[in-house]
């Protein structure tokens, strides 16, 4: 059969993350309107008749490398191309940005098949302008195939899908029919977690902002999750707190509910809000945090 690795990649907040979980028809990357929502390299696998296409949903390139967090965030979606056999390269409109042009290098590089996907085609109505960026995109690098889709609303994603397969070497499944993702339900329920503060709090989230488990205890009835919040300064805790406590408690609902339909089980999900001073530009607290993909 066709199987083989597919690296999603391309700025902060283009919609990589929306476009693998709707490939996958199931919400293993977390997603949200912020830049840079996705930090590890996420897998998730797709199995159909023609084959196993095994997507790696990967944090924004960017070239802000101030932090250890922005350098962390940056070696594991440039390393995603070591070990692939197809790219996909996504992108948000009808215009290069300074950044493209360390993608296009690093694209020359690693010698890999690329599919252009442009993204949000929903919104470009003139398509004679569209058809114009597609044959300026063509001679700026020899993509094997170009494609307006749109994540969102599924447009042209099943296209997508069979070009991708074209692409892939035939050998044997990697992973089971069955499996969607290498990731533990631990570390997709921390994702839940801090999905949800990014939705609730919007441009009140600080950057520098994590979610560790504790513990995770199983049992047949109801299981218990216990989570770490870590801020960096005691100003963002009042932030993730609220007044009187309310803002954790909605993050808390949000998170239980749907790590409830995650692992189909009821669950008791217990937040603590606490501070390390500058994890964010630790290389060791960042490896401590679990940034060690």
């Amino acid at each position: 059969m066709k199987c083989g690795y597919v690296a999603l990649i391309g700025r902060p907040n283009v919609g990589k993350s929306t476009l693998m979980n709707h490939l996958l028809g199931q919400k293993i990357s977390i997603t949200s309107r912020k830049p840079q929502t996705t930090r590890h390299r996420i897998i998730g696998i797709n199995t159909t008749e023609a084959g196993q296409a095994i997507y790696v949903d990967t944090p924004g390139m960017h070239d802000n490398e101030k932090r250890a967090l922005n350098r962390y965030l940056n070696r594991t979606a440039e390393t995603t191309l070591v070990g692939v056999e197809v790219i996909v390269w996504l992108i948000d409109g009808l215009s290069w940005q300074p950044y493209d042009d360390l993608i296009f290098k690093k694209l020359e590089q690693a010698g890999l098949p690329v599919i252009l996907a442009v993204n949000k085609v929903d919104k470009i109505k003139d398509r004679e302008t569209l058809l114009a960026f597609f044959a300026e995109a063509q001679q700026r690098f020899a993509f094997e195939h170009i494609i307006p889709i749109s994540a969102l609303k599924k447009t042209n994603l099943q296209q997508l899908e069979a070009l991708v397969m074209e692409l892939l070497p035939e050998r044997d499944l990697i992973y089971p029919e069955d499996q969607i993702t290498d990731r533990p339900e631990r570390f997709l329920t921390a994702e839940i977690i801090r999905e949800k503060l990014t939705r609730r709090l919007g441009d009140e989230l600080p950057y520098a902002l994590t979610v560790e488990i504790e513990r995770y205890e199983e049992n047949p009835e109801i299981t218990k999750i216990y989570a770490v919040i870590w801020v960096e300064r005691s100003s963002q805790k009042s932030i993730v707190i609220g007044k009187q406590g309310e803002m954790l408690k909605k993050i808390g609902s949000d998170a239980r509910l749907d790590i409830e339909r995650l692992i189909d089980q009821k669950v008791y999900l217990q937040l603590w809000v606490k501070v390390k001073q500058g994890w964010s530009d630790n290389e060791r607290a960042l490896r401590s945090l679990g940034f060690n993909d």
